[in-house]
């Protein structure tokens, strides 16, 4: 007898979870007896045995609906990461909400309308860490999603995913390396990473030459959504480039920190160069 492998949509709770080694065959076995006795969800019945937590159900049926996300502990990715390791948190649904905004007023499935960068005014006000959870998040939904890093001085992108960093945006914008330099996040099927890859010592000439949009254009048809990851604007023109390349920006504010005139110059310099605005993100964290 020949036994086809089951797909994980296929797969009960308790398979998934032994799988995963965080359940005994024997300890499945008791939950089981309990469900049949009490007529309980295989979960609730795990629970009341002690066997299992809630987070535990909670990945198994992220596994079931194929919804990607790693354990606590796992180090595959920066703890800074919460998308990754705490979907279900209060501060991962700001970030949901922050997604369905961006859904309808950027992400709308026309050619044009696929890159957006993330500006801040200043250092410190959690740009490269909003950038990064929201790659994660968009993924969840399934959109084919590529994070840029185009920080070309301060690039923190591969260090939170835990990529190598020797080819990125410098070499291909060098000429010294192709798209091939984009790298597929593990465990996250639909998302990808261009690190900033060496830091150059023209980071602002090779951000404002032709080949950066052209770049962004080559890869509209492979990706639904392209969010690109900037240096702060007070220090270097770099940000206005890389968002008139990608025709709008999400402007990031961190609460009792950044100063709403420097949000305001901010704004006014990209709406002067033809740059859509499409909302400013409050980061409390």
């Amino acid at each position: 007898m020949q036994i086809t492998p089951e797909t994980t949509a296929d797969r009960s709770i308790g398979a998934i979870l032994i799988d995963a080694g965080k359940l005994s065959v024997k300890n499945a076995e008791q939950i089981i007896r309990l469900q049949k006795t009490e007529s309980l969800r295989f979960g609730e019945a795990g629970v009341k045995l002690g066997l299992l937590t809630d987070s535990d159900i909670q990945y198994a049926l992220a596994k079931q609906y194929d919804y990607p996300y790693l354990a606590k502990g796992n180090g595959a990715v920066s703890d800074e990461l919460i998308a990754a390791y705490n979907p279900f948190s209060r501060r991962v649904e700001s970030l949901r909400a922050m997604r369905s905004q961006l859904m309808l007023r950027r992400f709308t499935g026309e050619a044009s309308h696929k890159a957006l960068a993330i500006v801040s005014p200043g250092r410190g006000e959690g740009r490269s860490f909003v950038a990064a959870n929201l790659a994660i998040v968009f993924s969840q939904l399934g959109e084919r999603t590529l994070l840029i890093d185009a920080d070309l001085r301060n690039s923190r992108q591969h260090q939170l995913f835990r990529l190598e960093g020797r080819s990125g945006l410098s070499t291909v914008l060098a000429g010294r390396s192709d798209a091939g330099a984009v790298q597929r996040v593990p465990n996250f099927v639909d998302l990808s990473v261009l690190s900033a890859g060496p830091v150059p010592p023209n980071p602002q000439e090779l951000l404002g030459r032709q080949a950066f949009g052209g770049l962004l254009r080559d890869l509209d048809s492979e990706y639904d959504v392209i969010l690109i990851d900037t240096p702060s604007t007070s220090d270097f023109a770099d940000a206005h480039l890389v968002s008139a390349s990608a025709g709008a920006a999400a402007v990031v504010v961190r609460k009792h920190f950044t100063r709403i005139e420097h949000v305001r110059r901010q704004t006014e310099v990209m709406n002067r160069s033809g740059v859509k605005v499409v909302g400013t993100v409050l980061n409390e964290f």
